[in-house]
């Protein structure tokens, strides 16, 4: 059983399942909530403080919602929920292909494929908007996957909200495609590179799903 499922810990509230690494945000947002919804009976300040902050509450927990996905088949599946925002080739023969992701997506991101994490390095940078290119000098964390296809690379990168990226498991881990890997907080975006040879099944502007979109084609 994959290693994000074995966990002993998951974040969780009122039975629906959660992002790990969601609690910081999450418990305080709601529990302010909670405590004005209490007290907005007494005092007109409490009621009126607890309409923005339960619906601030209602918004973390669909920001951090972890949903259960039946992975799909193919060599190469998508990491992130978002929208395609540019496919490019590299100079040395791979395809890069950016996936934004708005803070209305799931931001738990999955393996693309299945392998061993060979190195997972966190680059501190800026926190510009992630559909920008500039975007690119953000802070980020970069994934590299030994997998039947050689080498694959995946960033994730903060955006202008996103301040902080979670890995959830270390170098030397054997991951299967479509584990769970890691959150980004907030808007943000993922990259992945395919290898020479790999032709791209997805194009500019279409949406994917972690998991269940193919980002390959045979």
């Amino acid at each position: 059983m994959p290693h994000s499922q074995t966990s002993a810990h998951r974040d969780s509230l009122a039975g629906v399942r959660l992002a790990r690494g969601a609690s910081p945000w999450l418990l305080p947002t709601v529990a302010t909530a909670a405590l004005s919804l209490a007290r907005s009976r007494r005092s007109r300040r409490a009621a009126a403080i607890a309409v923005p902050t339960t619906a601030l509450a209602a918004g973390m927990l669909w920001f951090f919602r972890d949903p259960e996905r039946e992975i799909a088949q193919g060599r190469v599946i998508s990491p992130a929920d978002g929208v395609v925002q540019s496919i490019m080739p590299w100079k040395d023969g791979r395809t890069r292909v950016a996936i934004f992701m708005s803070p209305l997506n799931v931001h738990v991101n999955r393996a693309p494929l299945a392998g061993t994490v060979t190195s997972v390095e966190h680059i501190p940078g800026g926190f510009v908007p992630a559909f920008n290119k500039e975007s690119e000098n953000n802070e980020r964390v970069v994934w590299h996957f030994d997998t039947e296809l050689g080498d694959i690379e995946m960033v994730q990168i903060a955006g202008a909200v996103a301040r902080r990226i979670v890995p959830y498991i270390p170098q030397g881990t054997k991951v299967e495609q479509g584990e769970r890997i890691g959150l980004i907080r907030f808007g943000s975006r993922v990259d992945i590179y395919l290898p020479e040879g790999v032709d791209v099944a997805v194009e500019v502007g279409q949406t994917t799903t972690a998991g269940v979109t193919r980002i390959d084609r045979d």
